[in-house]
Formats: C-alpha cells, structure tokens, sequence
C-alpha cells in the first residue's frame, strides 16, 4: 500500500443499529470515567453551567442536548428536522449526497443522531457551546449528520469532541457536517479527535461563508487511530468573506491520515489561510490543501510544516489554482527533523536537552485554542514529553 493509500472500509463489520442509549437528564449522573474521556476531547460536562448549550451522542442515540443562553438554539438533527420540516434550506443541501461511498452510506443508512445549532441574527454567544460525538462499542457504526446555521452578525465558538471509550478498539465513524454561515457572522470551529487504535472515521464537510463572514476552524489529532480521510471544502461565496483552518495532527505508529481543507475563493475580496503543522512517529500522514481563486481581488496562503521523529511519513500536497487575472495565492511547505542548532541554542540558556526538545515541539505544535479545559491541555503537554521519551534526537 503506497502512502496515499487508505486502508479499506469493510461497511459490513460494523453494526449500525441496535446500540441505543438512554436519555442523561443529568450530566453529573455520568461516571467519572466517562466524564474524564469527554474531557479529553475538550467537552467539560461539569463546567456545562459555563458552556452556552451541551450536545452528547452516545453510539447511536442522541443523549443529551440543552442550549442555556440566549441567543443560540442547540438540538438534535432529527428533532430539528421534525420543528423545521426537514430543515429543506440546510438538510443536505451543501453536500452532494453522492460524493463518494460514505456520503452515500450516509444517506441511504439510518440517521443516528448529529446536532443542529443556530444562532439568532445578532447575537453575540460568549461561552462556547460544546458537543461531542462518542462511540462506546465495539465494531459501533455510526452515522451522523451535523447542521451549523450562523445568521447575521452573529457569533459563536463550537468545540466538539469525537471519541472511543475506554476498551473500544475497533468502530466507523460517518460524520456528515454543512456550516452557513451569513452576512457578518463568524464561527470559530473546534474539533479534537480521541479515537482508538482500530478506528475509521469518514468524515465529509461543506460550508458556505456569505458576505463579510468568518470561519475559523481548528482540528486537533494526538492520539492513535487506524484511518482518517477528511478534506472539508469550504465556499467564500460573499464578498469580504474570511475562512482560515489550523490544523494540529500526531501519528504514531499504524496510523493512517489522510487530511486537508480546501477554500474556494467565489467572491472579491476574499480571504483564505490554511495552516497544518503535523508530526510523525511512526505513521503516515497525507497532508492536503487547496486554494482556488475565481474572483478578484482575493488573496490566500496555504502553509504546511511536518516533523519526522523517529520514523513514519509524511506527504505534503499544497495546491493552488488561480482562475482569473490578478488573484494572490501563496504556499510553503516544508518537512524535517529538529534542527540541532535549535536545540543547542536552548540548552546553552539552561535547558536539558529533552527541556529544550519539548519547547520546540511545543512551539511547533502551537496548541493554545480558546476553550479546552485543563486536563485536555495537561494531556497535550504529556503527548509531547512522549514524543520526546520515545524518539530522543
């Protein structure tokens, strides 16, 4: 298998129905592991007082989902479905349902759950709402399907979380996600992924940005997971709009991921920044980006750096396309190993040598997002130091 090749889904070794879950009216009711794993991809339960609305899916039901703050309504798909007449502006609308294999998976395989979250035009939502996608089976299949609605000049930060319990090896995840977002609005977009070691996720992601809109897009990948494959495609269709994606990714050994964005400039006065930083152990990581230029003025940088600690591989395609006369469009890309002058640079002001790798990892990685809690941060930190333990330069 070549590095651009993922490992193949077998749709059949997976279950798709039967792994119901009862409602949590009360999220302290949940058990301190379960507690402590949601943590670990950034959702807090016992800080929901501090959250503006709490979505959880366990395997395939919708469990929890409450919105507390004004301003930003917070509900499972299938009930959003149900309020709004099938949601016909919204409900796969961004996505050609026959895309690929997994979109059309998606749509002909019953829906488990995915959240709905629209803000009101205006409102400025202050805390961040929180969501997570959980799979707490063994051989789980599920399927979700995920609508964002920013309306004008609104505001809002969505941190979700998509993870295996404790003991879950092996699982598919389908996630379909459409993000609008309307003149003025800007949604900052969150996402930290803990699968296990045998885990599949199929991701496929649209968003529309209308005029003088924002999109800031975050996703972070620490841990070990058999196969990824994601490329969300995101439309400036209005003019002024700003889309900018940062992505953070770790592959030890056995994984697989094949990742990127891709922004397609529509309109004048577009802007669009794509920044990957990723680090290998062992794995392999395809790292993808796409900007297209079809309007002018517009201007856009794709820049991706990558790591090599101790073995794995590393594939970088930056892509550009420019399609009329005058667009900006830049890239660098760049893979490596630590230099050692950087390193001895650090250990002259005091620093050991794994003090000083640590800080360069760190400072490569650059993870200081808005809104993770403690434990997630202390779980970063301890990713790098073994980084470090295992793969000393």
């Amino acid at each position: 298998m070549s590095e651009l090749s993922q490992p193949l889904v077998d749709l059949n070794s997976y279950a798709f129905s039967g792994r119901q879950s009862a409602e949590v009216d009360d999220l302290s009711t949940l058990s301190a592991e379960s507690k402590r794993e949601l943590r670990m991809v950034g959702v807090d339960v016992d800080a929901a007082s501090d959250r503006a609305g709490t979505f959880l899916q366990f395997d395939h039901s919708t469990v929890h989902c409450n919105s507390s703050r004004k301003g930003v309504e917070v509900l499972g798909i299938k009930q959003a479905l149900r309020k709004y007449d099938g949601l016909p502006e919204y409900f796969w609308k961004g996505m050609d349902p026959d895309k690929d294999d997994f979109t059309r998976t998606a749509k002909q395989e019953e829906l488990h759950g995915g959240y709905f979250i629209r803000t009101e035009k205006g409102a400025k939502v202050d805390e961040p709402v929180q969501t997570c996608l959980f799979i707490k089976g063994q051989n789980v299949g599920q399927n979700i399907h995920n609508i964002v609605v920013v309306e004008e000049d609104s505001e809002v930060h969505i941190i979700t979380g998509c993870a295996t319990s404790h003991g879950v090896t092996s699982a598919l995840h389908l996630g379909i996600s459409e993000f609008y977002i309307k003149k003025g609005g800007k949604l900052t977009f969150t996402m930290v992924h803990n699968w296990g070691e045998e885990v599949m996720v199929r991701p496929r992601t649209v968003g529309v940005v209308e005029e003088g809109g924002v999109l800031q897009n975050n996703y972070v990948l620490l841990k070990k997971v058999k196969s990824v494959q994601s490329y969300p495609t995101i439309y400036l269709n209005g003019p002024g709009a700003v889309a900018r994606f940062n992505s953070v990714i770790v592959t030890p050994a056995g994984s697989h991921v094949d990742t990127g964005n891709r922004i397609v400039m529509n309109a004048p006065n577009t802007r669009g920044e794509i920044v990957s930083r990723t680090i290998t152990t062992g794995g392999t990581i395809v790292a993808r980006g796409e900007i297209i230029g079809d309007a002018v003025p517009a201007r856009g940088h794709l820049e991706c750096k990558g790591l090599i600690l101790g073995g794995g591989v590393i594939h970088a395609i930056p892509e550009l396309q420019g399609r009329k006369p005058g667009v900006e469009l830049s890239h660098e890309a760049a893979v490596g190993k630590i230099a050692q002058e950087e390193i001895e640079y650090l250990m002259a002001r005091g620093l050991d040598e794994d003090e000083a790798t640590s800080t360069i990892v760190r400072g490569f990685l650059n993870v200081e997002i808005m809104g993770l809690p403690q434990e997630l941060r202390d779980s970063i930190d301890q990713t790098i130091a073994e980084l470090n333990a295992g793969n000393a330069m």
